[in-house]
């Protein structure tokens, strides 16, 4: 690997915190600053972390000439107008999804980075989850055969989050099913088909002037026979938290399961019919990882000497990706090369989210993704 270091900050400390130590370890990083606009917290983990640079201002960041990458963390509606800035100011750019709120905010990002050449990469854990980058290798290694379908879910009771997510259209925040889906085959949707199912309670309707309790969308790929089908909730649906993966193909398909914690369920054709399914625990795939970060795969914020820090210790979420994201993106800085997902897949998929809740509203009209959202071929 290049000795070359690339110089980061992280904006948004929250969920954020999870990366601060993974920029530490990794060997192509450094984490020269950190942001928050709470500067007594953002205070409290500079010292913990040992971290000089620290900035309540977003804009003030962006002038520092040492940084060259910005992770941004912060709340869903800042995400745009955020990584919009930073390609201005001449920063690289990682965001953790959506890519942003509006189909002109992801044109305007795809924009910049072409008229730039700066690399942006939405941070979309599900497809550096371990049990994606294990239906990632089968899919590789030929024991799917034939891709056939592909489906996805992400159902979440949203109740009590403050600020914008009251209300929030089930479709406005589908990255995280729509990622997978699309990632497997390094596949780009072409158009759209939506029905909303259900009504939330009187009092949300009105936050975006959305009804429905569920909505369930089919995604038609381009240039391929594939089409997908996902589906989220956010409110008055019973559901226990779930984020699901599922591929089919004519070898093997893989299904996950119903209940957090139980193994995936791996199909295998011609079997006698007993014999088809089969229980699997999905490996670890921190082999793939430099060896400093490969423990942040099954771990939380820990530093090198096993000690913890203050409360920022929060295990292993999101099936281990934090570590195979830094590195995805330090490592096409370093290298020159785009990651995955860049700026024109960031808009497909988040922009699939978009135009499936218009096309809810509409009934389920069919509505075609932007060119801008498409890879020249």
């Amino acid at each position: 690997m290049s000795i070359k270091k690339v110089n980061i900050a992280i904006v948004g400390l929250g969920f954020g915190a999870e990366f601060i130590p993974i920029y530490q370890k990794h060997p192509n990083a450094n984490l020269v600053a950190i942001s928050q606009r709470n500067e007594e917290k953002l205070n409290e983990l500079a010292d913990a972390f040992n971290i000089e640079k620290r900035y309540t201002s977003y804009d003030e960041l962006l002038q520092d000439p040492e940084i060259d990458a910005v992770h941004i963390n912060t709340p869903i509606p800042d995400h745009g107008i955020q990584s919009i800035k930073a390609l201005k100011a001449g920063k690289h750019v990682a965001c953790t999804v959506p890519m942003a709120t509006t189909v002109e905010e992801c044109e305007e990002i795809v924009r910049l980075t072409e008229e730039t050449g700066l690399t942006y990469m939405m941070m979309e854990t599900v497809v550096y989850a371990r049990e994606f980058l294990y239906m990632k290798e089968l899919y590789e290694n030929g024991e799917l055969g034939k891709v056939q379908f592909l489906k996805a879910s992400h159902q979440q009771d949203m109740d009590g989050w403050p600020n914008y997510w009251p209300g929030l259209p089930p479709m406005h925040y589908a990255t995280h099913c729509v990622g997978p889906v699309l990632a497997l085959t390094r596949g780009e949707a072409e158009y759209v088909s939506c029905f909303g199912s259900g009504t939330i309670r009187e009092e949300l309707i009105p936050h975006y002037d959305s009804p429905f309790a569920v909505e369930t969308t089919h995604i038609k790929f381009r240039n391929s026979d594939l089409s997908a089908q996902v589906y989220r909730s956010l409110f008055d649906v019973a559901r226990q938290y779930r984020e699901s993966f599922e591929v089919y193909g004519s070898k093997k398909s893989v299904e996950w399961p119903l209940i957090e914690g139980k193994p995936l369920v791996v199909h295998t054709a011609k079997k006698p019919e007993p014999e088809i399914p089969e229980e699997m625990e999905s490996p670890d795939f921190a082999k793939l990882l430099p060896k400093e970060i490969q423990h942040f795969t099954t771990k939380g914020v820990y530093d090198s000497d096993e000690r913890q820090h203050l409360s920022f210790t929060q295990g292993a979420g999101h099936g281990g990706s934090h570590p195979h994201l830094v590195h995805e993106f330090v490592n096409a800085l370093v290298q020159n090369k785009a990651p995955y997902p860049n700026a024109k897949q960031s808009a497909n998929i988040t922009c699939v989210g978009i135009l499936a809740h218009e096309s809810a509203l509409k009934g389920g009209e069919i509505i075609r993704l932007p060119d801008f959202t498409f890879l020249a071929k």
